[in-house]
């Protein structure tokens, strides 16, 4: 099913933690310690954590992420957020760390920008749009300013 935008619909819009890109593409952000919400499960993942997870049954990407903090890789993470961009125009793509709100809502700005949000916006985007409380720190927050791709 396609929306007005002619963008293949992957997640119920309506599902916990869902997104929706300007560009009209869904992206689910969610945090690991929580139960995982009920309806299909994601065909590609992007995690964010200090250590790799163990597998999840779907194909996915880990990014080395301290809680609280950046990513060790900058390149890689730009690399895994324009595939998980690429990817949402056609399958169920899930961000997600131990909370669900710092690294993952920090990441999901980063979507947003590549989907062009401004980035001195796009914090305020995702606080509207995913949680309130989306992206932690200030150094988050600075990374999504200066991001890019």
């Amino acid at each position: 099913m396609r929306n007005d935008n002619g963008v293949t619909v992957t997640w119920d819009e309506d599902g916990d933690g869902v997104l929706r890109l300007p560009s009209g593409r869904l992206v689910r952000g969610r945090g690991l310690r929580s139960p995982m919400p009920s309806g299909h499960p994601p065909q590609f993942g992007v995690y964010l954590l200090g250590s790799a997870p163990d597998q999840f049954g779907w194909e996915s990407r880990f990014v080395r992420w301290p809680d609280f903090w950046l990513p060790r890789d900058r390149a890689y993470t730009t690399e895994v957020l324009i595939e998980a961009l690429r990817r949402s125009g056609s399958e169920r793509v899930e961000v997600a760390c131990g909370g669900g709100r710092g690294r993952t809502g920090t990441a999901l700005a980063c979507l947003a920008v590549l989907d062009g949000v401004p980035p001195g916006e796009a914090v305020a985007f995702v606080r509207d749009a995913y949680h309130r409380r989306a992206v932690e720190t200030l150094w988050q927050r600075r990374f999504v300013e200066r991001f890019r791709s």
